[in-house]
Formats: structure tokens, sequence, C-alpha cells
């Protein structure tokens, strides 16, 4: 009995000490597990995201460009992405995602532990099976880089997951929750991210606009978006499509007949496929994502933390004076001349070499000038190498009017073909505010990147006649007074041209037939340094040196400062800056930048007044006359402008001015030396004037545009000085417009 009684004392010991061991352990269990999950919590196997950081997550958000009237000209981005609200989203689009990925959804907290478990078990048993929420699946969209790979490293990952879900459950609403993860979801190809690329690159619409097959196809591909992708896999996407709309049936998103009739729908795409170039006003957005990054530079404006602003991927809104469908009118415009005049100029060179004489060396100017010479530079090669590989013909895409051909041509080839293009500008402006309302930089920005509006300076011809002349008329000078119409060396300069209008002439004919000597006789008498010093005044950024022949145009200057310039006169004197942005937002919507043009009164509201009436004189009968028939435009409304030509018909001009626009226009090869052989074509009345005629056509033909066709409005205070030179002198003749001529000979 003792015995038998000692050893059930001992058993229950054992017992005891066995339980108590269990607790141990299990607290122990309990112990660890606390302290790894607060490990992990406080960043020892990596930094978490802190609650700032969940209010402002850094994943990559592309920055809009905003027309005046709100749409998006284009974007800005590293991933093409932007965001959108809740209320934007289809209930389709958040069904097909819940019934697909997350049931339960709206009843858990950031993880589902019942569907966690039973994947446990699934893996085990061999049958890998995802178990994710989407609350965990934002997470990772957020802040990691990459699923790892590593088993050990993606079992922290995932606990890493658990607690920023948690967090974001505590912190946002479900619905912000879908919303952002709409906003963060990578959708491969085409360098798509977030739902509203991802319907606007697949189907051409808004993620509102969805439909439950569109929506199901998009939700579909999240579980590979290659193996599911609609455009290099149609069958299978087809198959998980209807996965997922079963999915939305089960869940009584969709009725039977909804569900059979979504099923039964083919796979339509409306490929929308996003590069930097898409949309209106590329030139102008590429030009402006420079002044925006100087502007911010100059002003010191950055993030709250004190990093500068990436408008690649910090979701700003950039807001500009742009007008959608004038943008669109001027892009028309430019394309319609332009390939008119390509074709007349590709007939003068049909049986002739361009690129002999004088022109020998342009090839090889290209040829260094490109980013394939440089590459090769910098691998090392010699000159003599760099120019056999210049010769070796490799597959390329091409520029044509009927749109990018796809080829095999040698880069020399390239080159050769692509200096034979004719380049153009563009720029429209409204003078009593600066706000920029059109910009067209070149013919294709997908092929010839150079910006023409603002980067390119060229000699600016006749167009420049007018600062010579406003000296004068603000000096006290009447448009009637009359002046010697002849040759005349004044120094060592003669310069060149053809006496028409009579000589003497008025000032008023001088600049409506674009005279020479006329315009020599004044600059001498007003003084070249006071031509130079209001030409400046009047916003040309560019050398304008103090010699006579800048009354010829004998300078270069950009359309941009031109278009400036010009709108001076209309604006009674005053010059307005230019400007190409409005204001700035970041992707909260707070303010961040707002701006604040230049204002400089140039000349006298009378002296702008007059100058006003003498450009009206060029397109009544003057150099500008074509504006009046119908293949120019056929304008009847009062307007004024500036024909153009260089020497060697080299640039073509034309500024045009209305009461409400003025706007400039300027043509010409890359290289001077490519140039219209004849006059005739390559004049600023033939090769530029006729695209502002088509321009002004359609803006007035327009009737959601309201500009002014009336009159010039008179100064304040009204005019001192006889205008009408019909009642002091007599009219000597009717020049042609092919009367003007410029030299940019200096002599000097």
């Amino acid at each position: 009995m003792k015995r038998e009684s000692k050893q059930k004392k001992l058993t229950d010991e054992n017992i005891t000490r066995y339980t108590r061991n269990f607790w141990k352990i299990l607290f122990g269990i309990f112990v660890i597990a606390a302290l790894f999950i607060f490990a992990v919590r406080i960043g020892v196997f990596g930094k978490l995201p802190s609650f700032e950081e969940l209010e402002n997550p850094k994943s990559n958000l592309a920055s809009e460009v905003l027309s005046d009237d709100l749409k998006v000209l284009g974007t800005y981005y590293k991933h093409n992405r932007s965001n959108v609200k809740y209320s934007e989203l289809s209930p389709n689009l958040v069904e097909a995602l819940i019934s697909t990925e997350d049931k339960r959804f709206y009843s858990h907290s950031g993880i589902d532990y019942s569907r966690t478990i039973t994947t446990v078990f699934h893996t085990l048993m061999g049958n890998k099976q995802g178990g994710s929420t989407i609350t965990q699946q934002l997470a990772l969209n957020l802040f990691s880089e990459k699923r790892e790979r590593n088993t050990l490293k993606r079992i922290m990952q995932k606990f890493q997951e658990w607690i920023t879900a948690v967090r974001l459950e505590r912190s946002y609403t479900k619905e912000e929750i879908i919303t952002m993860y709409f906003n963060t979801v990578d959708f491969g190809a085409y360098n798509t991210f977030g739902i509203k690329s991802a319907a606007r690159t697949y189907f051409n619409t808004t993620p509102d606009q969805l439909q439950p097959e569109e929506a199901a196809i998009l939700v579909g591909m999240l579980k590979g978006t290659y193996l599911y992708s609609p455009v290099k896999f149609p069958e299978r996407a087809l198959a998980r499509r209807n996965q997922v709309l079963n999915n939305m049936g089960r869940q009584n998103f969709l009725t039977d007949d909804e569900l059979e009739k979504a099923k039964s729908t083919p796979i339509t795409l409306k490929l929308n496929i996003s590069s930097y170039g898409e949309g209106l006003a590329p030139y102008f957005r590429a030009v402006l994502k420079g002044v925006i990054r100087s502007e911010f530079k100059r002003l010191s404006i950055t993030k709250a933390d004190g990093t500068p602003y990436d408008l690649d991927r910090d979701g700003l809104r950039v807001y500009t004076p742009i007008n959608f469908a004038m943008q669109e009118h001027a892009e028309s415009a430019q394309k319609e001349w332009m390939e008119k005049l390509q074709r007349d100029f590709d007939k003068q060179y049909k049986n002739i070499d361009p690129f002999k004489g004088k022109n020998a060396n342009l090839l090889v100017t290209g040829m260094r000038r490109s980013d394939r010479y440089r590459t090769l530079k910098d691998d090392g090669l010699s000159e003599e190498q760099i120019k056999l590989e210049f010769q070796k013909k490799v597959p390329m895409s091409v520029f044509t009017y009927k749109g990018s051909v796809d080829t095999i041509m040698s880069p020399m080839d390239s080159i050769r073909y692509n200096k034979l293009f004719l380049q153009n500008a563009v720029m429209s402006m409204e003078p009593k505010t600066g706000h920029i309302k059109a910009w067209v930089g070149g013919v294709d920005f997908e092929h010839f990147k150079f910006d023409h509006v603002k980067q390119a300076e060229r000699q600016v011809g006749s167009t420049a006649k007018p600062f010579t002349y406003a000296v004068a008329i603000d000096n006290g000078y009447s448009p009637c007074f009359t002046v010697p119409n002849h040759s005349r060396t004044y120094g060592n300069w003669t310069p060149r041209g053809t006496a028409r209008g009579g000589d003497p002439i008025t000032i008023k004919n001088a600049l409506k037939y674009s005279q020479n000597f006329a315009s020599a006789y004044i600059i001498n008498e007003v003084q070249a340094g006071n031509v130079a010093a209001l030409t400046k005044k009047m916003g040309i950024t560019s050398n304008v040196p103090s010699y006579p022949s800048i009354a010829l145009g004998a300078y270069e200057a950009s359309v941009f400062d031109m278009v400036g310039a010009y709108s001076a006169f209309v604006n009674h004197g005053t010059w307005i800056e230019p400007t190409m942005i409005l204001r700035i937002e970041d992707k909260n919507g707070a303010p961040i930048y707002e701006k604040t043009p230049k204002v400089v009164k140039a000349i006298n509201s009378e002296s702008a007044y007059i100058m006003v009436d003498m450009l009206k004189g060029v397109v009544d009968g003057g150099t500008g006359s074509r504006l009046r028939r119908a293949e120019y435009g056929g304008l009847t409304n009062p307007m004024g402008g500036k024909t153009g030509t260089t020497n060697d018909n080299s640039d073509a001009w034309f500024i045009g001015i209305t009461p409400e626009l003025v706007t400039g226009v300027w043509t010409g090869a890359e290289d001077r030396g490519i140039r219209f052989h004849s006059m005739a074509l390559g004049q600023g009345a033939q090769a530029a004037l006729p695209i502002f005629g088509l321009y002004m056509n359609r803006v007035f033909n327009d009737k959601s545009l309201h500009y002014s066709q009336e009159d010039f409005p008179l100064p304040p205070g009204g005019l001192t000085r006889e205008i009408d030179c019909s009642k002091y002198v007599k009219f000597y003749g009717t020049p042609t417009e092919e009367a003007e001529l410029n030299d940019d000979r200096l002599g000097f």
C-alpha cells in the first residue's frame, strides 16, 4: 500500500510539474510572440511606415497638367497613375474586387483569421492559395518595393503587412481603403498604375463608366497582369473575366440575367496607350516642366519635410491658361497647312542634293548632336568607327504626315530624311492677361522633341520693323509723316531692297508694304540704341545689338518673346509677361504656387493704338492681305499683323493681332541652309500667315469661344493725332506682297 501511495504521489508531482512547465512554455511562447510582434512594430526587422506616411503614402503619383477648362492636357509620371475618389469608382469595380479578392472585407478588421488558417492548411497540403485581404494587399502595394522571394524574409514581410493592415483599418474607413487600393494597384503593361490609368488604357473611359464585364477584366488581371492580359492572352483573360463575373453572381451583385449578358459579351478593347507625348500640347508640357522646376528652385518651394517636389511622383495639379479647344484648333491648322507646304518643299529637292556646297557639313553636325553619337563616344569608339556605325542599317520609326512608319534605314540616312522636314511654331496669347491659350512647338513631338516656341531663337526679319516705327511714333512722329524711300548708305551699311509704294512714302505705308529703305532712314533718325532699348522693354530677352540693321530684323528672337512684344501694342502699350502657369496644387489640393506676371508700361497708350492701326494696314492691302482670301482663312473682321522673311527664305514669320488675341507663327527648317529657293513659297505671307488664318477661322467659328470680332478699342482719353493719311498725302501706287526683302548682312 505504501508503495502504491508513493507511486501515486510521484505521479501527481509529475503531472503538476508537467502542467507548470506547459504553462511556462505557453507563457514563454506568448511573451516571445508578443516581443516578436513588438520588434516588428518598432522596425527591428525593417522600418514600418509612420502614421504620417500612412496618411501620405510615398507611392508614385502622376502630376496632371490641366487646361483653363479643367481638362487634362497630359501628365508627368514615373508610373502612369492618377488618383480617383471613391465616388468616381463604378459599383461594378468595387463588387468585382470584393467578390473575388475578399468576400468578408466589410466584416474583418484587416486580417481574415479564418481565411488565414484555411490558407495555411491548404498550403501545407500542397494546394497554394492566396490568403491576403484587400487591406493586406494595400499594405504591400503602399509600403513594399516588391514581394520578397526568400521564404524567411517573406514571413517577416507578412507580419509587417498584418501590422500595417490593422493600422490601416484603424485609421481609414472601408471606402477609403478600397479607394487607396484601386489607386495603388499595378496593372503591369504600358506603365499603367491605378484604376484611372487602367480604365483609360484598356477601355478609353473613366472608372465610373466601367461596365460589369469591363470591371471584371481589370479585377481579373490583378491575379497576374501578364498571364491575364486581354491584349496578349485574350482567351485566358476571357476565362478569368467570366470567373470574376461568376463570383459577382454568387455574391448577388449581379442578377442571373445580368450575369449571362455580361458573360456573353465579347472582350472589346479600346486601347489608349500612354506616352509622354500623349495628349494635347506636348511641346508646351515639356517646356513647362522645366519652368516649374526653375520656379520651385528660385522660390525654394519644397514639401513639409524640406525635400524638393518631384513632378513625376508627387501627384501635383498644374493649372494652365491653355484652352483645350484652341489648342486643338492650333494643332489642326498647323498640320493642315504644313502638310501642303511640305509637299511643295519636297518638290524642289526632288532632283537636288541639298547637302552639298555650303551644306556639306550639316549631316556630320546632325550626327554629332544625336544621342546615338554621344552613346557611342562614351563607349570609347573613335570618330571613324562611329561614322561606320552610322552607315549600318537598323530598324527604326520615321515621321510622315500620314503617321509613323516602321522601316530599316541607316542613322545617317535618317538624319538626312529628318533635316528635310520643315518645322513650325505657333503661340497664341491674350494680350490683356498674358494668358497663353495655344502652343505648338513643332510638327510632331514623338520624332522632333525640340520646341520652336520658346527654346528656339530665329532671325526675325521684318517682324522687327514695328519696334523701329514705335520709337518714332512714341517720339511725336505722325504716321502720315513722309520719309525717303530709296537706297542710301549709313556709315558702312547700305541696306538692300526694292522701293515700292512711293518715294517719299508715309510711315504708315512704309510699314504696310514693309519697305527696307524707309525703315533704314527712320532708325537712323531715332537712333538704333533707342530702338534696341524699346525692343528689350517689350520683352525680347535675346541679344538685340544697337546696330541700324536691327530695323530690318538682323537679330534672333523666340516666338514666345515676339508674341509677348506685339501684345503690348494691343494692350495700350503695357507689356504683360506671357503666362504658362496659373497655379499649382499638391496632391491634397493645397496651393503651393501661384503665378504673378511681370507688367511693364512700354510705350504711350496713344502710340500703341497708332501702331495697331498701322499693323491693320498690313492686312488691309499690305503684305498680309492674303488673310482676306478664302484659301488663307477668309477673315473679314478687323485685325492686323506683320509678315517677316529673312534672307534666302530661311525663316518665315507672321504675327497677327486681334483685340483679344495675339498669335505668332514661324516656319523654317532645322538648319538655315535647308530652305525654299523661291520667295513665292518661302516668304512669311505663304509659309506662316496661312496657319494664322486657318487657326483664327476655327477660333471665331467655335461657338464655345467668345473672342471679339469688333474693332480695336480707342486708347483711354481718345486720339489727339490724325491717323487718316488720305487727308494729307497722295497714294503712289500698289506694291506686290513679294515687296518684302530683308537684309541680314550686318556689315559690322
